[in-house]
């Protein structure tokens, strides 16, 4: 009898005998795969385009070492610290706007409990984004038109009576901003809505059961949770905005260059590569650009604690 039994207990699996070996190692492949085309065309369009700038930008025209002169050069144009400041300001106010009110408005429609007009909302959120960046400013050259904006009214109300006097140089930081948050902040309202939705429903109930409100909730509790997120979304849109282009080249071209047509540092290189001719400057301000984005970008990811494991 205990012969049978121990025939008919089923056998004991080994601790280290792999399970599923077969479906593992056809997810693995599968997983190669889909990282495969995403690796290939980061180097094709990222790694080899930044290395072949880096040749150039320590080059001159003739390809000989030119050590950092085409970095001399640029840094000493006339135009190079204006653009840096235009971009500057631009970034301090689209981060400091997109940081503060993504997350209020993610954590004011995130506690909406009627589910189709919270589904609704995002979905007028994420909208304005699905237009490309050309078409996006496109638009805003139509509501910035004091006589045919359908804002005109209060344009006019802040003393702007023509399309010219809206767009003067000493207001275009906050438009870009403005523009900018209009295409970009509905993405990560839908991003940061679902992160919120990753928090623990019970640590939510404990702390109403203790008596914390709606602020004390999203003080205490939520914006912790959010800060790898907040983090991510600082970086991506860093990187977005040191690249600033469409916008200022749509609208110098439509106001007759009001608009200087090397306002930002990526028009200012466009400038060096195709009205100058000067690859090797172009690199120069595009190294520029990387360098400084990446030091930003370090911040934000030793601040927001962006790889510490929870």
């Amino acid at each position: 009898m205990t012969n049978v039994a121990q025939a008919a207990r089923p056998a004991a699996v080994s601790p280290h005998r792999p399970r599923g070996g077969r479906s593992g190692r056809a997810r693995s492949a599968m997983s190669y795969g889909f990282i495969s085309l995403y690796t290939a065309l980061t180097v094709a369009f990222g790694i080899l385009p930044a290395l072949y700038a880096l040749y150039l930008a320590f080059t001159d025209g003739n390809g000989d070492f030119a050590g950092f002169a085409n970095f001399t050069k640029v840094v000493g144009d006339f135009r190079f610290l204006p653009a840096v400041g235009h971009v500057a300001y631009f970034l301090v106010v689209w981060l400091i706007a997109l940081v503060v009110l993504v997350t209020i408005l993610a954590i004011a429609v995130h506690a909406i409990r009627v589910r189709w007009l919270g589904s609704t909302l995002r979905l007028i959120f994420y909208l304005p984004g699905a237009l490309a960046g050309a078409s996006s400013v496109l638009l805003w050259l139509f509501l910035l038109d004091p006589t045919a904006s359908p804002v005109g009214g209060l344009l006019r109300l802040l003393g702007q009576s023509s399309f010219v006097e809206v767009i003067v140089p000493a207001h275009l930081p906050p438009i870009f901003a403005i523009i900018a948050f209009w295409t970009g902040a509905g993405g990560w309202i839908v991003i940061m809505y679902g992160a919120l939705n990753n928090i623990s429903a019970e640590v939510i109930e404990a702390a109403r059961i203790d008596g914390a409100g709606p602020i004390q909730i999203a003080w205490r509790i939520q914006l912790p949770m959010l800060r790898k997120w907040i983090s991510y979304m600082g970086i991506m849109s860093l990187a977005a905005g040191t690249q600033l282009f469409v916008e200022p080249q749509l609208l110098s071209q439509a106001s007759n260059a009001v608009v200087p047509n090397d306002y930002s540092l990526n028009q200012l290189a466009y400038q060096y590569a195709f009205q100058q001719n000067d690859f090797n400057g172009a690199a120069a301000i595009s190294m520029l650009l990387l360098v400084i984005a990446l030091a930003l970008s370090a911040l934000f990811v030793l601040r927001g604690g962006l790889f510490e494991t929870d």
